[in-house]
């Protein structure tokens, strides 16, 4: 059953639904299923809201009860229009592709080499990389977990100068212990506690706080809804734990809906920006930046090429497809969890799989609705059973993946037109979207 929207089971409402797995093979289950995106929260007292937006950027991907908040341990993959099937890229051991500083007792080391400060020391020579680097990298930080099960490192993207960190869910998420000790190093080497402030596992994004941590950079974050294929992208952070790791592609894609999910069913689905610049394990949780330096994505996944017999696939780093959390979703709920803890999801209250067409049933068409939840957004703009939904707004949808990520990329309360086909007919339709804690 798809979670299309559905509210959180501690409303008393609909019970947070199963993810289906993805198939080893790569290929998207028929019928997959997905869920929403949150609200504006509030900046910090006192603070702008993490950086002000930039003239860089771009937008990157429905809906029901979000998944439980915490993530178990697990092979990590992602399925991507059904042809791929990836990983997720940094955090606990077990979680993505191992990191390959090994320490002696076979656990997967966070990087110990001291962080070095990207400068531009030749004005003359330095490129629109070297000077996007030298203003993002001292907001960049490597996030190190340490967990009964093992240890595992990533990274972070600073928020503010008092010490709150941006990272993803799954990096701080060992085997979904609560017991994990977690520390950051910052760009100059400085090394720091730090505690969780929150999670928002359903858009796989955390907060951190840095004890004692003060005149910290914060990122500026660009508009991401700005960002257009083609523009200069450059991912800061630490992959394989090697901190300040610099690497520049362009932005490949906008709107990509990818889904992230582990072997115990549970899921994640982003409206990714996907770029070529090398990402790769440990990168997770860094930033992608524009031009300016400014902000446009969190680097969350890779994709990888499944291989090898059924029910495996050989891992690998770098393939020159990579994801990220669009910049304005990520500022968005880092403001919500800074302010309480806690973010909103966004739901339609559906439940959907993809209508595929008859001859080609490999093509998804639309995303068919099975159910659509009483007292819901769906319900009261009168959707019913059976409808395949081909558009929101003008983002046309082929699968209910992307249904789902064109949901989450919305804010609690927006309205968006969707185009419904029912039976030989299409309507548009007007709905508010809703809202539910996670």
């Amino acid at each position: 059953m798809d979670p299309y929207g559905t509210p959180h089971s501690a409303s008393g409402n609909w019970a947070p639904p199963t993810w289906p797995q993805q198939p080893a093979g790569g290929r998207a289950a028929p019928g997959q299923q997905a869920t929403g995106s949150a609200a504006p929260g509030s900046p910090l007292p006192g603070q702008p809201p993490f950086g002000q937006p930039g003239q860089h950027g771009q937008p990157g991907p429905v809906p029901a009860a979000p998944p439980a908040p915490s993530r178990p341990a697990g092979r990590w993959r992602i399925g991507v229009a059904g042809l791929l099937a990836g990983a997720l890229i940094g955090g606990g051991a077990g979680a993505g592709v191992a990191l390959l500083a090994d320490g002696p007792d076979g656990s997967t080391g966070g990087g110990t080499a001291a962080a070095q400060n990207v400068t531009i020391t030749n004005p003359q020579t330095a490129t629109a990389v070297t000077a996007a680097a030298a203003k993002a990298a001292p907001s960049v930080v490597t996030v190190y977990v340490t967990g009964a099960s093992g240890s595992g490192s990533g990274s972070g993207v600073v928020l503010s100068e008092d010490g709150y960190v941006l990272t993803n869910n799954h990096v701080i998420s060992l085997d979904g212990a609560g017991s994990a000790v977690v520390s950051v190093r910052t760009s100059d080497g400085t090394l720091y506690d730090a505690t969780v402030v929150g999670t928002q596992p359903v858009y796989d994004l955390a907060v951190l706080e840095l004890q004692g941590a003060s005149g910290l950079t914060p990122a500026t974050f660009a508009d991401s809804d700005a960002v257009q294929v083609g523009d200069l992208a450059v991912a800061i952070g630490a992959p394989l734990g090697l901190s300040d790791t610099v690497t520049d592609g362009i932005v490949s894609a906008t709107g990509r809906a990818v889904a992230t999910g582990s072997t115990e069913g549970d899921a994640t689905v982003i409206d990714a920006l996907q770029t070529d610049a090398a990402i790769n394990p440990g990168n997770s949780g860094g930033a992608l930046v524009d031009g300016a330096g400014e902000v446009v994505g969190i680097n969350t996944a890779i994709a990888t090429v499944a291989s090898g017999a059924p029910g495996q696939s050989t891992e690998s780093g770098s393939i020159g497809v990579g994801f990220a959390i669009p910049g304005n979703t990520a500022k968005r709920i880092a403001q919500e969890l800074v302010a309480d803890g806690s973010a909103e999801i966004t739901y339609l209250g559906v439940s959907a799989q993809t209508a595929a067409d008859p001859d080609h049933p490999e093509v998804g068409t639309g995303a068919q609705l099975v159910q659509v939840q009483p007292g819901t957004p769906a319900s009261d703009a009168g959707l019913q059973s059976d409808d395949v939904i081909t558009a929101v707004g003008d983002r046309v949808v082929t699968t209910s993946t992307e249904l789902t990520a064109a949901v989450r990329s919305a804010a609690p309360g927006d309205e968006v037109t969707l185009t419904v086909r029912r039976g030989q007919q299409s309507e548009q339709v007007d709905v508010t979207l809703g809202a539910t804690e996670g």
